[in-house]
């Protein structure tokens, strides 16, 4: 990629040896001049090696901590889910079009653990936060910084390239705004956020020599904490809305063992094991849907063998995560919506090994158990509720199942209704 050479791993089997088996070899982060430039190195997605790993375990420790995979997470995704249904039946079943609502929706759990609060979705500093971290994440996959990354000198030319960094900083002023509104509540004996937990962190860090936990840091986390948690997890449940719309008779089956399960009450994670077809429609939107189809970039942290290739200390390595979610060799029909990719003969619920959208190995998601309760709690309640179409006169044969490509696999804009059921 333009001069530097670059080993892009594709398929099932070798992108589990290089991540699973070879993890540490493969773990480091490569130097990517564009996020370079607007991270320098900190948080936690495009940090590298010591400040990596203490950035990651202090996320993970603080996801838990905040609630991560708890009840008590549970029960802020379901409180939610009601402001998505009220929002949903306020258009009365009209066209609309979902993504922007998805949006709001799944960031104000983020914010929820980031901050201790939720916004209104016609907050205009929220508005702004989504924003400004959509039309990044749109550039950054585009053609024009693919091309500046491999020959950096062209960003002085690119105004796209401006425009990331004046929406970053626009991004830092704000979410500091809005901590600052809420740092009277903070008490470093009781942190109720994850912003409180890295102040009782800063603080208790104070004199040492490494900036790990430094003001510059914070902002940086956040952006990544944020960005993480909202495009992929909304961008799939947009993908699963517009694949039911698109396949009514999985939409039916769906809605059948949700009513069965649990009649009209609240759908809770308890009642995941009890849905296999849910669960496997849910796993079958991941795959097919494949919204980071490149993942990230991995780099060697050592001299390597592997398959018998000679890869030199810090090469660039692409785990073409696209290649395992569509392997023909572990999908029955991989380029087809197929919920029975995750079910067996009786229609139980089958785990599959080559099922990774979260990555693997040391640089997995940090927000993986996160985004499942997202995902099953969000998907479950809404379809309860709604029967989704399309607008009046289209067909829903004729819905585009293109992607729409920047740095996340969207949906194509494209407007469908929410009717209230019964």
């Amino acid at each position: 990629m333009g001069p530097k050479k670059v080993v892009v791993l594709s398929g099932y089997e070798t992108v589990k040896d290089a991540l699973v088996n070879y993890g540490d070899q493969f773990g480091e982060r490569s130097q990517v001049p564009v996020f370079e430039k607007l991270f320098k190195g900190k948080g936690i997605v495009f940090a590298h090696g010591e400040f990596w790993k203490t950035m990651r375990r202090f996320c993970m420790n603080t996801l838990r901590n905040c609630g991560m995979g708890k009840r008590k997470m549970e029960d802020v995704i379901i409180e939610e889910c009601q402001y998505l249904i009220q929002n949903l039946e306020s258009h009365r079943g009209k066209p609309l079009e979902i993504k922007a609502i998805m949006n709001a929706s799944v960031a104000n759990i983020i914010v929820s653990i980031l901050f201790g609060k939720r916004f209104d979705y016609q907050s205009t500093q929220f508005l702004r936060l989504l924003y400004l971290i959509y039309e990044n994440m749109k550039i950054l996959g585009s053609p024009t910084i693919t091309l500046c990354n491999m020959f950096p000198g062209l960003r002085l030319f690119l105004k796209s390239y401006k425009t990331i960094f004046r929406n970053r900083d626009e991004f830092f002023s704000l979410t500091r705004m809005i901590f600052r509104d809420h740092s009277h509540e903070f008490d470093k004996d009781d942190p109720r956020s994850f912003i409180d937990a890295f102040l009782v962190r800063q603080q208790e860090e104070k004199g040492t020599s490494t900036d790990y936990f430094s003001d510059e840091n914070l902002d940086v986390l956040i952006s990544h904490l944020f960005a993480g948690g909202v495009e992929t997890t909304a961008s799939t449940l947009c993908w699963g809305i517009l694949l039911l719309v698109r396949y009514p008779e999985v939409q039916k089956k769906v809605y059948d063992e949700i009513t069965k399960v649990v009649g009209s009450a609240q759908p809770r994670i308890a009642h995941r094991a009890q849905m296999p077809y849910t669960d496997a429609v849910i796993h079958e939107v991941q795959r097919f849907a494949n919204v980071l189809p490149v993942s990230l970039p991995h780099a060697t942290t050592t001299n390597i063998i592997f398959k018998n290739y000679y890869i030199p200390k810090g090469t660039e390595v692409i785990t073409l995560l696209t290649s395992v979610l569509r392997d023909p060799t572990q999908w029955e029909k991989p380029d087809t919506f197929h919920p029975e990719h995750f079910l067996d003969s009786t229609g139980k619920f089958i785990r599959r090994e080559a099922f990774m959208p979260f990555s693997a190995g040391p640089r997995m998601c940090v927000g993986e158990a996160l985004a499942k309760m997202e995902l099953f709690l969000f998907f479950t309640s809404i379809m309860q509720k709604f029967i989704f179409q399309p607008p009046p006169g289209v067909s829903h044969l004729d819905l585009d199942l293109t992607a729409d490509i920047g740095f996340v696999s969207l949906t194509m804009p494209q407007k469908i209704c929410a009717l209230l059921r019964g």
